[in-house]
């Protein structure tokens, strides 16, 4: 059992990306006292791959994963596509000294649909087979949504039961898990073995400073930092180190006016006090 690494998910600095460029927020980063990421929100031209060696090389970056989807299904997105780039991502992938592969969530024109999620259980799987002889993981990351039941079992179940374990792979989000209804400890636990990397996002609950009414609730579930709200990460990061998770990236999906290097800040300082055995 070794300590998990504490990571970054790029999503979380999007704009900043926009403005300071990959090698310069890659830098603000290593300042603040991490040294990997995982990256998303990120476009893979040729410039933005050579900026992240620049940080592989001179500040000892570690790019733990990057972001794909199966097929481009999301008008104006320019995320790399297993079906169109599949020898382009392989190739960049290993040029970063990357293991993992991981997709956000599957299509949108899926949800909902039991026979969809079938359907790409058996897609990823596919790629997956195909990623292994290159030396590459595929994982799948949750939502809230594969929390749907049909015919009494969990969109997740499909997902899972229908992907060879080792093809395929899952990075659990443990607010999208609490969100969803269920615990991201029980789901820790139970995928142990196909679980190398595990979003830390914290679950806050905020009344509005303007409550205007019934639509306002759907504003009161929050992301958190990390030890800022109601999910127990010690426990979490325990059971992460238990089940053999190799690499923990924090995601806040919004900072609420913060910024968020700030709030990136506020959540290695709260790991840090919890005490748990991690890297940073």
């Amino acid at each position: 059992m070794s300590n998990p690494k504490v990571a970054v998910q790029m999503f979380t600095l999007r704009e900043r990306l926009q403005t300071d460029g990959v090698f310069n927020t890659l830098k603000r980063l290593h300042d603040l006292g991490y040294s990997a990421v995982e990256i998303s929100a990120v476009e893979m031209s040729d410039e933005n791959i050579k900026e992240m060696e620049r940080a592989i090389n001179e500040l000892g970056m570690d790019i733990c994963a990057l972001s794909v989807v199966t097929q481009s299904s999301m008008p104006g997105r320019n995320d790399e596509a297993l079906k169109d780039d599949f020898d382009r991502i392989v190739d960049y992938t290993k040029r970063l000294d990357c293991q993992y592969l991981r997709i956000g969530m599957l299509p949108f024109q899926y949800l909902g649909q039991e026979d969809k999620f079938l359907e790409f259980a058996e897609e990823m799987d596919s790629y997956g087979a195909r990623l292994k002889e290159h030396g590459i993981k595929l994982f799948y990351h949750n939502h809230h949504f594969e929390f749907e039941k049909f015919g009494g079992k969990l969109a997740l179940d499909i997902l899972v039961e229908n992907t060879d374990p080792s093809h395929v792979g899952f990075e659990l989000d443990t607010h999208w898990i609490q969100r969803g209804g269920q615990n991201p400890v029980d789901w820790i636990k139970r995928l142990k073995g196909r679980v190398e990397l595990v979003h830390l996002k914290d679950y806050r609950i905020a009344t509005p400073k303007e409550f205007t009414g019934p639509e306002a609730m759907l504003k009161m579930v929050q992301f958190a930092e990390v030890g800022e709200g109601t999910l127990d990460f010690v426990q979490i990061i325990n059971t992460c180190r238990e089940s053999d998770v190799r690499y923990l990236p924090i995601e806040q999906d919004m900072t609420y006016g913060r910024d968020p290097y700030d709030s990136l800040k506020i959540s290695m300082d709260n790991i840090k006090k919890m005490g748990v055995s991690v890297e940073f």
